[in-house]
């Protein structure tokens, strides 16, 4: 099965560069049920495995390339294949409406599945060389879709992504290249277990943080993100937001957590988690401050990218034992669920943007009066994806936060607390803002052009998707220990549930 979610993409995408243009929308569409269909029967196959390994070839680690997937990669691939398939439902008829004409959708499906490919085999991957160049192809399939308008706007933010996306990892490849030459092992659990304080290995690990920090686009290096995600295509704006940058975060948590538990410190827990402090409230500031839609909900991923960088304070803590690893449950599982929720309702939020730009040709605020009748349902799904983003109950966002504070209490770091309130405060105003246009009245009557059923059904199964993680904490947690128990944690971010 790992081996599957990895070719079946890969296949597709190449399949669909070699398929006529009016059969791509199928044959991608194909690849994309299939690849989920894939990643859900390894998600639940029986076993009763904590951790699946394939050596590839026979040939096992450290000679040979071996995959691996354990809880931390099954949430990921599981909340990709979710996402991934709802926006290529989306995309078919999208890009073959007439207001998407001078759109490049001819190289879309190639790139996306791509896109796609490279996702599923980082999660399973063991090698951080190998992590590197599937980094590598993510980026440039990105780089590549979010030129698809071929406008200069979208062309200039593409060539400042690509700019930042070498940075990170050329910064990331160096880091590599300080392990390899310290220990001559490239397998993350072989590193786990070798990595000393050396200067070279604070170097490795500075340098490797520093790339992902980049892709990540977490404040204050978040320049090339809001330009790249509101000139896009809608579809493409929902798999940057949504599952791009979780690529990157999810690199952090491997460097973070399996490759350093010996050398992250405390005061260097706290600079990430200030860092995301400062996303949160700048990220906010301009989302309120814009006049596009598109940029509102650009700066508004820059503003919720934040929230998943508490996880990192809030799991290093002074206090050891039963205290310490009941918090740092509530930090891991707030932390995830962030994740997951984000992604879903980001993806629903630029979908029903889309919808509302098909339907009236800009995506300006102004423009936006009195189409609460018009198109209900995109409405509605910008309605439910910002209350998912606020954090207000039953919804994903709600589980999230209250794991966090929940999380911020018990390990005495009262300091986050004014942070996520006013964050979620900030969050409500951007959201208000977008829903007050929505809902004031207009002078003149304004021609709406028809939208497809399919755009709106699938921007709202995310929606609900955002609302339904709420619902199902428990198996997140469970998830969460498949594996965990090999990691080579420190004693004092230590946890497993009994």
């Amino acid at each position: 099965m790992m081996v599957l979610i990895v070719i079946i993409p890969f296949s597709g995408a190449l399949i669909c560069l070699l398929m006529p243009k009016r059969m791509r929308g199928y044959a991608g569409l194909a690849a994309a049920a299939a690849t989920c269909l894939t990643v859900f029967l390894l998600a639940f196959i029986p076993g009763g495995e904590d951790t699946f390994h394939h050596a590839l070839g026979g040939w096992g680690r450290p000679l040979g390339i071996e995959l691996q997937a354990d809880g931390l990669s099954i949430i990921f691939l599981l909340l990709t294949s979710v996402t991934a398939f709802l926006i290529s439902i989306y995309a078919g008829p999208y890009f073959d409406s007439p207001r998407e004409q001078k759109t490049a959708d001819y190289h879309f499906w190639t790139l996306w599945l791509l896109l796609w490919g490279g996702l599923n085999a980082l999660y399973v991957s063991s090698d951080i060389f190998n992590m590197y160049v599937l980094l590598e192809l993510i980026s440039l399939a990105a780089v590549a879709l979010t030129t698809l308008k071929e406008e200069a706007e979208a062309l200039i933010a593409a060539l400042r992504y690509l700019m930042a996306a070498m940075l990170g990892s050329l910064v990331f490849l160096l880091g590599v290249a300080f392990l390899y030459a310290e220990y001559g092992v490239l397998d993350l659990g072989g590193l786990g277990v070798q990595v000393q304080t050396t200067l070279p290995t604070i170097t490795a690990f500075g340098l490797m943080v520093f790339g992902m920090l980049i892709k990540t686009a977490l404040f204050p290096l978040h320049f090339w993100l809001p330009a790249a995600h509101g000139n896009a295509p809608a579809p493409v704006s929902a798999i940057l937001s949504a599952l791009v940058i979780k690529s990157s975060y999810f690199m952090l948590l491997r460097i973070w957590f399996e490759i350093f538990p010996s050398i992250t410190t405390y005061a260097a827990a706290q600079l990430l988690g200030a860092m995301g402090a400062f996303a949160i409230l700048w990220g906010s500031f301009q989302a309120v401050r814009q006049e596009r839609l598109k940029l509102l909900v650009a700066h508004s991923t820059v503003s919720q990218i934040g929230y998943l960088f508490l996880l990192f304070p809030l799991t290093i803590a002074q206090i050891t034992g039963e205290q310490g690893a009941s918090w740092n449950m509530q930090a891991w599982t707030g932390g995830i669920c962030q994740t997951v929720s984000h992604a879903a309702a980001k993806a629903a939020l630029f979908l029903a943007v889309g919808n509302i730009i098909h339907a009236l040709g800009t995506d300006r605020l102004i423009s936006l009066r009195d189409i609460k009748g018009r198109l209900p349902l995109s409405v509605f799904t910008i309605g439910i994806a910002g209350v998912n983003l606020m954090g207000l109950p039953p919804s994903g966002g709600f589980v999230a936060k209250w794991m966090l504070l929940n999380a911020v209490i018990s390990s005495g770091q009262w300091w986050w607390i004014p942070i996520i309130v006013l964050g979620s405060l900030l969050t409500a105003g951007y959201v208000f803002l977008m829903l007050g246009h929505v809902f004031a009245p207009s002078r003149k009557a304004v021609v709406l052009q028809s939208v497809p059923p399919a755009l709106e059904i699938s921007a709202f199964a995310l929606a609900l998707c955002a609302i339904f993680i709420g619902f199902t904490t428990s198996g997140i947690i469970d998830l969460l220990q498949m594996g965990f128990h090999t990691m080579p944690m420190p004693e004092a971010i230590t946890w497993r549930l009994p």
